[in-house]
């Protein structure tokens, strides 16, 4: 309906102070949980449109080792026109006044969802914990601030699995996030901001479903953090030895050669 949205705006603003001190407070570190993000009729929409069956694309997430059957899809708007509402309400000004009240500062959803867009786990899908890459992969004067998850699992039962973890890797502290359908996660993301989520038992053909959106600022000049890509922290003894070499070596190879997850998901003017 004409003048309608997705995203329930309305209570994002009305509760706002609420969820700041949320935000600041949460640990291991800065995150909150929204449920009924959209609205009623926005997550209607949805589940019209996605029944959380089939992938959306056959491209799998490059991490083999650490992250088992996810498919990536950061066109998700070609899936469905209620996906396509979605992305632009996540691109929306509205969208980065809430994240720029929420955090303080001057956040922007990347457009391109660089790394992000519709999220897929299959069966036995697991992300292992893990600091996600600190600037855009090709916007290298884009400071990563955020990631913002929304999940999409009609009927989620907790025997699924599939918990988000988090873990604070300077003080070991954790908490976990049951996915949900409808809850949204906003949480910082910086190089002590571990997360992940072990393997899934997810009912077959259904897939752990969420839209990945990831928060930017613009670099002016003053902030020191340089580029670093994804650092893997998995508990399993031989993966840890391994993720210690490859955290060594993928920097090495990405100043060689570039970023994949830039080229995969590099867009043409909109």
């Amino acid at each position: 309906m004409p003048g309608t949205t997705m995203i329930d705006f309305n209570r994002l603003f009305r509760e706002k102070s609420i969820m700041q001190a949320a935000y600041a407070k949460a640990k291991p570190y800065e995150h909150i949980c929204i449920d009924n993000f959209l609205t009623q009729d926005g997550i209607a929409q949805i589940r019209r449109d996605y029944s959380g069956k089939d992938p959306s694309t056959d491209d799998q997430s490059s991490d083999y080792l650490f992250a088992k059957n996810k498919y990536e899809n950061n066109r998700f708007e070609s899936i469905s026109l209620s996906f396509g509402q979605l992305r632009r309400e996540l691109i929306s000004e509205e969208f980065q006044d809430f994240l720029e009240g929420l955090t303080g500062l001057p956040v922007f959803v990347d457009p391109d969802f660089a790394g992000g867009g519709l999220h897929q786990g299959g069966e036995g899908s697991f992300l292992e914990m893990h600091a996600d890459f600190s600037r855009h992969p090709v916007k290298k004067d884009w400071v990563r601030e955020l990631n913002i998850l929304l999940y999409l699992n009609e009927g989620y039962r907790d025997d699924w699995l599939g918990a988000l973890d988090l873990e604070d890797l300077h003080n070991g502290d954790r908490a976990s996030i049951l996915p949900v359908e409808n809850r949204l996660v906003i949480m910082l993301s910086k190089s002590h901001t571990l997360h992940g989520y072990k393997r899934i038992r997810f009912p077959k053909g259904l897939y752990r479903t969420s839209v990945a959106a990831y928060g930017y600022i613009q670099d002016d000049g003053s902030n020191e953090a340089g580029y670093t890509s994804t650092v893997w922290a998995p508990k399993n003894g031989v993966k840890r030895v391994f993720a210690g070499f490859v955290n060594k070596l993928v920097p090495i190879k990405q100043a060689m050669f570039g970023s994949r997850t830039g080229e995969r998901n590099s867009r043409g003017k909109e």
